[in-house]
């Protein structure tokens, strides 16, 4: 796209209403936008054509989950109790991407306030159930759904998701797209919606590794609006031999995943045949996934406070989510306290960077579940059961590695933190060997 837009084989403006119209068909009925800004988008690519290219992202539309703020547009947090909420700033994200000259088509939906109260259902969106882009019958993933989505129909050049446990990660595995979560305080929050202050990262889901690295270089730095961003600059500059992974026990016969199994052995031997070494290691025995619930469940309740307590907060459309906050509400201090101790305790896990360098494990061990049934009558869990990367702030990349009756699977690489150029690393060189990241779903063509 960018060598046809330096080409001047397109102008941005094409693409553009080509986008555009994707999305007014395909990616509406896949339940996938939450407000569309076409005035907007076509006067910003109509001001990138007539300007000389300022960065890689010059003139390539884009959209963004609805939870970032922008200006004078609906910012809904995918909530029917946030129906008319409309703020008179954008975010910071939303703000360097402009800046650097892309432009903005849509905002993408997204599950209700970010999933914060427990979901259960697909159904936990303003706009109802987001669908996978390679079957109506499969759900696009959450809480980013509508990122993830619209990315692998072809309905936007890039979008920009958000994760506190899986929310990047999730949508880019059960559509086949590439999705980057950076390391905890790498991407300003400013214009975000709050669901736990200490876990909220936002970050890319794009076509390829190398399309996320050039979004989240974009995107990455310090922000004096939010002061959690980091002073670290960001590169993705390979540094060093290649990097030695990392892998942990799998549980491929407790969860049934043939498929997944099949396809994560095959990626181990692409990157061994690559120069890649792996080894076994092991995360310390620690109530990882307990403590990320316990600390979403008291910032989410305390980030939310108000709503929970007005009249709006009934219109939430799964019962599950309005049981979950108002549960979430009643979170003991005490709880919170030995949350944020097991956070300290974690830390042992960096150990595991002794013995290598980056892990690999399967984003999920199964392919997009059914929109029609309960999560928990279908969900399997996470490769690795996700460990201790999302509470410790450690940056992933999930990338597309094969098919499950016709619907795709991933595997992520998971990192240090600031080692967002391994993670990218692996990924490039697995994706310059492989062409499953090519792969597109039927509407996508």
């Amino acid at each position: 796209m960018r060598k046809a837009l330096d080409r001047k084989e397109v102008s941005s403006v094409e693409l553009t209403r080509m986008y555009l119209d994707r999305l007014k068909t395909i990616g509406t009925a896949h339940n996938a936008v939450a407000e569309l800004t076409e005035s907007l988008a076509l006067k910003q690519a109509a001001e990138a054509d007539r300007t000389t290219a300022r960065s890689p992202l010059h003139g390539i539309p884009f959209g963004v989950k609805d939870l970032l703020a922008t200006k004078g547009i609906p910012t809904r947090w995918g909530s029917p109790g946030h129906a008319d909420q409309v703020f008179d700033y954008d975010s910071t994200v939303v703000r360097r991407l402009e800046d650097a000259g892309a432009v903005l088509l849509a905002k993408l939906e997204m599950i209700e306030l970010a999933g914060g109260g427990n979901y259960n259902v697909a159904n936990a969106s303003r706009m109802g159930p987001c669908l996978s882009a390679w079957d109506k019958r499969l759900w696009a993933g959450g809480s980013s759904s509508g990122s993830g989505a619209t990315t692998a129909l072809g309905c936007v050049g890039f979008s920009i998701g958000s994760e506190t446990s899986g929310s990047i990660t999730c949508p880019s595995a059960f559509n086949g797209a590439t999705g980057f979560r950076p390391t905890y305080g790498r991407v300003s929050r400013f214009g975000a919606m709050a669901l736990c202050w200490t876990l909220d990262k936002l970050g890319p889901i794009c076509r390829s590794a190398e399309d996320c690295g050039t979004v989240l270089e974009t995107i990455a730095g310090p922000d004096p609006l939010d002061p959690s961003t980091l002073g670290e600059r960001l590169s993705l500059r390979s540094r060093g031999p290649k990097p030695r992974i990392g892998l942990l026990k799998e549980n491929f016969k407790d969860a049934k995943a043939t498929a997944m199994e099949a396809a994560y052995h095959a990626t181990l031997d692409a990157l061994r045949k690559l120069g890649y070494e792996t080894s076994e290691v092991a995360y310390p025995p620690l109530p990882y996934g307990t403590a990320i619930n316990i600390i979403v469940d008291a910032e989410g309740a305390s980030a939310h406070e108000n709503f929970i307590r007005s009249d709006r907060f009934a219109k939430l459309q799964d019962v599950n989510q309005i049981a979950g906050f108002a549960a979430a509400m009643q979170t003991r201090a005490v709880d919170y306290l030995w949350a944020m101790r097991l956070r300290t305790e974690a830390l042992k896990a960096n150990a595991v960077w002794d013995k290598c360098d980056c892990i690999l494990t399967p984003t999920f061990y199964h392919r997009a579940i059914p929109i029609d049934q309960p999560f928990d009558k279908t969900w399997v869990g996470m490769g690795g059961d996700d460990g201790p990367s999302n509470l410790l702030g450690w940056p992933a990349l999930a990338f597309p590695v094969g098919f499950e009756d016709g619907a795709p699977i991933s595997c992520q690489v998971i990192a240090p933190a600031l080692r967002e150029d391994v993670c990218y690393r692996v990924a490039r060189d697995f994706q310059r060997a492989t062409d499953w990241h090519t792969c597109r779903p039927p509407n996508a063509s």
